[in-house]
């Protein structure tokens, strides 16, 4: 009944440039396509659905190619969550179910600044 916990696993390693490139990609083919095409008057808003998603393609790329070159690749385990200044990462020494009679079986150290 009180089983160890399996250790958490390690995030994965992806190529966010590439998959926003490939969206940006599609909705660029789709902007083609509808240019040559020429959808009625009524249907005018589909070409500005696919410049919209060539344009935020393209600032997600800018911005992840700047993010990767500044080397923020996320939340440092040892410094905690950068969006909640003063929590530290739990630990299987920090938090244990039953300590402190919490509900949820937590018990969340946070650090003092």
């Amino acid at each position: 009944m009180n089983e160890p916990r399996p250790p958490d696993l390690a995030p994965l390693r992806t190529n966010d440039a590439a998959t926003i490139l490939a969206g940006t990609g599609l909705w660029a083919v789709a902007l083609v396509v509808l240019l040559i095409v020429q959808p009625g008057p009524d249907r005018l808003w589909w070409i500005w659905t696919c410049v919209a998603g060539v344009g935020l393609g393209l600032f997600g790329c800018w911005y992840v190619w700047r993010r990767d070159r500044h080397g923020e690749s996320g939340i440092d385990p040892e410094e905690g969550d950068p969006v909640v200044p003063g929590t530290a990462a739990i630990s299987e020494t920090q938090a244990r179910p039953g300590d402190s009679g919490d509900p949820a079986g937590l018990t969340i150290r946070r650090d003092q600044p």
